[in-house]
């Protein structure tokens, strides 16, 4: 590829390639301070490229391949290679990922001890893990809680933070711009805008954390909290994770034993600062 990108997240490390270089050069700026993969060796690599030549230049299409692909993904404008890069990245580690168990999570950690945000797409968790990361806690991840399936522990997986629509203006009043990336419109998801990782969260990226407890946020809803039953806690683990099933005995024992162990809450907040509230509160309950 004529223009690349190499870069380690937490365990994880990644090499992007694209034919253009824009969706590069926009890497680089929201990876900007991530270290190198260790050794140089990379553990997933992501293409993006032109069906044919022309498209290159000619209504530039951005195809997403790599080590793991899905053939029937539609190509996105150029505009959006940012975007496809980071699909990209999401779709090596949701179908190539073995080492630990991914669960659809963010992640927040605070005195070692970290809670997982899990959801539906739109529940408003990366809004809010954002939030409480300007507000004393550690982020650890927006898209992919790594779950350690030996020890029991969550690995940092501090990726730039994927704000959509009501939640870029939720954010830009209380980051300077420096922290926040491109805006990208008219995508699959609406508009997108990426708040980028601090110092302090990229250099604690090699800690783990115990995790203490699950919550369930759901956005644009009355005030209300709620324990959750290890049954129902089960089933939407499973739901929320890419590799439980490959990951066989390892990842039932694994998954198994978050629910025996943590305790679950169901939010449903009407806005952010009252999700923080709630978060706070059922912290100091634990």
């Amino acid at each position: 590829m004529r223009h690349v990108l190499s870069v380690r997240v937490g365990p994880v490390g990644f090499r992007i390639g694209s034919d253009w270089r824009a969706p590069i050069a926009q890497l680089e700026h929201i990876y900007a301070g991530y270290p190198a993969p260790h050794g140089g060796v990379v553990d997933f690599s992501v293409r993006l490229f032109a069906a044919r030549p022309w498209r290159r230049f000619l209504r530039p299409a951005v195809m997403i391949g790599g080590d793991y692909v899905l053939p029937e993904a539609a190509p996105l404008p150029l505009a959006q290679g940012l975007l496809a890069a980071e699909m990209g990245m999401n779709l090596q580690m949701a179908l190539g990922q073995r080492r630990y168990l991914l669960l659809h999570a963010a992640v927040v950690e605070r005195e070692g001890r970290a809670i997982l945000l899990t959801g539906v797409s739109g529940s408003g968790k990366s809004t809010l893990a954002a939030l409480l990361s300007l507000r004393g806690w550690r982020l650890m991840a927006d898209e992919f809680a790594l779950i350690d399936p030996a020890t029991g522990m969550v690995h940092a997986f501090p990726r730039p933070i994927s704000l959509k629509n009501a939640g870029i203006a939720a954010l830009s009043a209380e980051v300077p711009a420096r922290r926040l990336g491109p805006l990208l419109t008219n995508t699959p998801k609406g508009s997108i805008r990426h708040l980028v990782a601090d110092a302090a969260t990229i250099a604690a990226m090699d800690r783990p954390a115990r995790p203490v407890a699950i919550f369930f946020p759901s956005f644009g809803f009355s005030r209300a909290e709620r324990d959750v039953a290890p049954s129902e806690v089960f089933v939407r683990l499973t739901q929320a994770s890419t590799n439980y099933v490959a990951l066989g005995e390892r990842g039932f024992d694994a998954l198994t034993a978050l629910v025996k162990a943590l305790p679950a809450r169901a939010i449903d907040y009407p806005h952010t600062e009252c999700a923080v509230e709630q978060v706070e509160a059922a912290w100091a309950a634990l």
